[in-house]
């Protein structure tokens, strides 16, 4: 058994990335101007525990004219568009000071307890829980702000071949395994939807080149409810004409270069810049702290308002956006002893 746990997750982590370049690739019909991959990890923070690893891929379309006509889109999704009309149907104005653009992920979530080495339930600490997703998100956007709707589908629980990911990449590192695994959150399909405005605010033309976006959403769905509201300040040379350092979390995806973006420069570096941001939640339910929504399973005490905080830097080359950040959250649930740290990575390549 121990044999066939390891190779399944190479195709879980593989086939995220394989896809999305298959659609970005084609060079006669490229459905992708932008690919973005993104990963979290504590272990960048030396610890492994909590919220300890998020994966996303992305595909960002070209400029659209209509989620359901526009021929740059594949035809199967075009029929998903169709189906979720209710979701973008306000985002179709015709516009042309608009930028639309259909975001598809794929993506992993991955918490686990303190004691990697108890078999048993651990009742005082967060349960082991995994997610796996696939998100539809509709961005509106023009040079001073962003609309997204998004839907999020997928499975909590073992479906999410979370505990075969973690042992897959322990082993390659040579790290002990979490030994609780099966104590982790039952099967529950996971849906969520997810509404995020961004304003981006310019606040100088000249060296140093600064902005501020502030953002606001709701999340509603078994997986997560909650109200967030936020900002990012940037400050360095040449800042990139998109909305922020995206994260993993839902909504956060925004590294569509708008028009007149430098990414594409003709120097060896096109853009340099330091950011700080912040994210604070009213969560009225989390999935992965207040355990199944249908039937009995571990939980804990989750706390009401959490805060996310991150700095970092980014900087731009030859149409590669490369970001790292150090995030720094308050804790979750009242038997947490502390805070959480993590690290977070996002690479994009724009066309």
């Amino acid at each position: 058994m121990k044999y066939l746990s390891v190779p399944l997750p190479a195709p879980l982590l593989l086939a995220p990335l394989l896809f999305m370049c298959s659609l970005a690739m084609a060079e006669e019909e490229r459905y992708c101007d932008t690919l973005n991959l993104y990963l979290e990890n504590d272990l960048f923070g030396e610890t492994d525990l909590h919220y300890t690893n998020g994966i996303r891929v992305s595909c960002v379309s070209p400029d659209l004219s209509s989620y359901l006509d526009d021929e740059q889109l594949p035809p199967w999704v075009r029929t998903v568009n169709s189906k979720l009309r209710f979701f973008h149907g306000l985002k179709d104005d015709e516009s042309p000071e608009l930028q639309r653009n259909l975001v598809i992920s794929l993506g992993q979530l991955m918490f686990t307890p303190t004691d990697d080495e108890e078999k048993e339930l651990i009742e005082d600490d967060r349960p082991y829980a995994g997610y796996l997703y696939l998100g539809f998100a509709y961005h509106t956007r023009d040079e001073e702000q962003l609309d997204t709707i998004e839907v999020n589908v997928g499975m909590v629980g073992p479906a999410s071949l979370a505990e075969d990911t973690q042992d897959f990449i322990h082993e390659l590192r040579s790290i002990d395994k979490f030994q609780g695994w099966d104590n982790q959150l039952e099967n529950e399909l996971g849906l969520q939807f997810v509404y995020e405005h961004k304003h981006r605010f310019k606040l100088t033309d000249s060296w140093p080149h600064q902005d501020v976006i502030a953002h606001s959403g709701i999340s509603l769905g078994n997986v997560a409810t909650y109200l967030n509201l936020g900002g990012e300040y940037r400050i360095g040379w040449q800042l990139p004409e998109d909305f922020g350092t995206a994260a993993v979390r839902p909504g956060g995806d925004n590294s569509a270069p708008g028009k007149g973006d430098v990414r594409h420069c003709s120097q060896i570096i096109c853009g340099l810049h330091a950011f700080i941001s912040v994210d604070a939640r009213a969560v009225a339910r989390d999935i992965f702290l207040d355990g199944n929504t249908f039937e009995d399973s571990h939980s804990v005490d989750r706390r009401p308002y959490v805060v996310d905080a991150a700095v970092g830097f980014s900087f731009l080359i030859s149409g590669w956006k490369v970001s790292y950040a150090k995030v720094f959250r308050t804790r979750e649930f009242e038997e947490q002893d502390k805070s959480h740290e993590y690290g977070s990575l996002s690479i994009s390549y724009s066309w």
